[in-house]
Parts: structure tokens; sequence; C-alpha cells
């Protein structure tokens, strides 16, 4: 694999919250995308997930408890925890999402466009 100009495929998707999988460890999927200032509604997933701010801020709603995440900062969703981003966030965020378990299901999640 050649190196990954992260900032560069950031800027190069077509909108904000619109992800991009810049490469895979084991059954994990790193991916980038930009921030936009907009609120991204609750969600919750079967595995954790680490989003790391390279620049900008990330404002999340953890359980209902607001957590802020700063550039070079990285947080850890664990697995089935209520977590949105809040309005304000800005910047390009690295996201490393798990795939849930093989299965059907598993199957048809990792075929389903996602906005983050």
């Amino acid at each position: 694999m050649s190196v990954v100009k992260v900032s560069e495929a950031a800027t190069a998707l077509p909108r904000a919250w619109s992800s991009r999988v810049l490469g895979r460890v084991g059954t994990a999927a790193v991916k980038v995308l930009r921030m936009d200032e907009l609120p991204v509604e609750e969600e919750r997933h079967a595995e954790p997930e680490a989003l790391l701010v390279l620049d900008g801020t990330l404002e999340l709603t953890v359980n209902g408890e607001a957590v802020t995440v700063g550039p070079g900062e990285m947080y850890v969703v664990a697995a089935d925890t209520a977590h949105a981003v809040r309005p304000g966030s800005s910047g390009t965020l690295v996201i490393v999402e798990a795939e849930a378990e093989a299965g059907a299901g598993a199957e048809a999640e990792a075929d389903r466009p996602r906005d983050r």
C-alpha cells in the first residue's frame, strides 16, 4: 500500500459527513470524512469505534453528556453506546470502525452506503 494523504482524501469527498475507506486493519475499516458544523443524529454500533480529530473540533453527546474532541485527540465510543454529533463540529475526522461479526446482517451492513 502507498502513503495516503488523509487531508487530500477528505477534501476530495463529494460532501461533508460522507466517508471514504482509506484502508483496512484486520476487520476494522479506517475512514476519513469532513465535518461541516451540522449535527448528526444519535446512533449506536454493535462494535466500538475510534474517532480521531486531525484538525478542527468534534462536538459529541455520549450517553447524554457533552464531549469535545480537539485536534490530535481521539475518543473511543464503546459498543452499543448512544452518541450523536452536536452542531459546531468541523474539520477532518478519521474513524476506525470494526465490522460486526460475520453473518448475513454484517454483510448487509457492509454493503450499505453510509454517511459516517
